[in-house]
């Protein structure tokens, strides 16, 4: 599709439900975001879920719909013969894609391997990319991971993920344009040609943003921070805000070249139904090609 495309590929992210009510939720969220003709949807795999319901939802997914979907799959957890496992389900379910992860440590805690297990996401993508006609998509951190040293041993390590195997990187989720643009600039300068699509949140609640980002390490630039707090818990606003921000964010990252936009959903739709009608109607990525 990336290799293909006339236009941005949009595509949206979805995590499995715990509960009934967030089974319906999220069947709401992928029926309002069908007239929307995602390129692609991915679903993760929470600490909730196994890897067999992550790839049962994203298969009934894309039974169910004209949108191709991919599956988290994460090391964490997992030993090397229950990956090969899953993927054989997967690859025997017919899906295509993969989005390869290391996965999260519980909270608070260090990750650590397990025996038989794979360290590193580029581990896993290399056994992917050696038995397995799938294409593989990683993560990438435009702020750096939070785990990461520096910078410069981020950029080596996602260098030595693309060599793996890497066919399409996805940012994590940021703010700031201008660490994104930073980023693929240094990215480029170390050979990586892959294509990078950007990851976006859009902003429902200020707390929870403010938590996320925390974790990760991400920046909310100031004049964003500043209005956030002015709207204190107001939570309609912060919506608007949200939807706000992240069109005008969207907008410039496409007239700038960005060859599609991820969408964090939280299995919510109204949020990303408003910017991507928006973009489509602005038109942002006309500007880049004239």
């Amino acid at each position: 599709m990336l290799a293909t495309r006339t236009e941005p590929v949009f595509s949206f992210e979805f995590f499995p439900p715990k509960t009934e009510q967030g089974a319906r939720n999220l069947d709401a969220a992928v029926r309002a975001l069908r007239a929307l003709e995602p390129a692609f949807v991915s679903v993760t795999k929470t600490g909730a879920s196994t890897q067999a319901e992550t790839i049962e939802l994203v298969r009934r997914i894309r039974a169910d719909n004209d949108f191709e979907a991919a599956a988290h799959f994460t090391c964490a957890g997992a030993t090397r013969t229950e990956l090969r496992t899953a993927l054989d389900l997967l690859r025997n379910s017919g899906l295509e894609n993969v989005l390869a992860l290391r996965g999260d440590p519980p909270s608070g805690e260090a990750f650590a391997a397990l025996d038989g297990g794979f360290a590193h996401a580029s581990d896993l993508v290399e056994m992917i990319r050696s038995d397995y006609d799938l294409c593989t998509v990683a993560a990438c951190y435009p702020e750096t991971h939070p785990e990461a040293p520096d910078a410069e041993s981020d950029l080596a390590h996602l260098c030595r993920k693309v060599e793996a195997g890497v066919s399409v990187l996805i940012t994590n989720l940021f703010f700031s344009n201008a660490a994104f643009f930073d980023f693929e600039r240094r990215a480029r300068g170390a050979g990586i040609t892959v294509p990078i699509v950007p990851g976006i949140m859009p902003i429902t609640r200020a707390d929870q943003i403010k938590r996320f980002t925390a974790i990760g390490g991400i920046t909310i630039p100031p004049n964003l921070l500043r209005e956030l707090d002015a709207r204190g818990d107001d939570l309609e606003a912060v919506a608007d805000l949200g939807v706000a921000y992240a069109t005008l964010q969207c907008a410039e990252l496409l007239a700038a070249g960005a060859p599609g936009i991820h969408f964090y959903t939280l299995n919510r739709s109204p949020a990303t139904r408003a910017i991507l009608s928006a973009l489509r109607l602005l038109r942002p990525w006309e500007t880049a090609r004239s």
